[in-house]
């Protein structure tokens, strides 16, 4: 069992810069690929970024490669997302996930555990 608690939410001007990270409990959190997901109000889960368990690996859709950056610290049992460059179409609430199979990615259906999501709101 994985519990995952997202915190670095806020609101931000566009153009400026958050870093989320998601915390996990458990003693095997350098087992698990992770993600970041959101979703916006009216629309559907969105793909943000995802790394391998060892961090070695990252993969992003285009929407946000270049301006968003994963990474892990596993000793601190910690994925991080940094957003630079925010655009007010980057406003949703950001879920990050966990799941064994380590080519995941964008497959929202293999992530077994989820967080509760936090709020990330960019103004023109």
């Amino acid at each position: 069992q994985v519990q995952l608690v997202e915190s670095g939410g806020g609101l931000v001007q566009a153009g400026g810069s958050l870093r989320l990270s998601c915390a996990a409990s458990g003693r095997t959190f350098s087992s698990y690929a992770m993600g970041w997901f959101r979703q916006a109000p009216g629309k559907e889960r969105e793909f943000v970024a995802a790394i391998s368990s060892n961090g070695g690996t990252t993969n992003y859709p285009d929407s946000v490669k270049g301006r968003f950056t994963i990474s892990r610290d596993n000793a601190k049992n910690t994925v991080y997302l940094q957003m630079n460059s925010l655009k007010p179409e980057d406003t949703a609430v950001y879920f990050c996930a966990a799941t064994l199979v380590q080519a995941a990615w964008a497959r929202s259906a293999y992530y077994n555990y989820w967080g509760q999501g936090t709020q990330v709101t960019v103004s023109s």
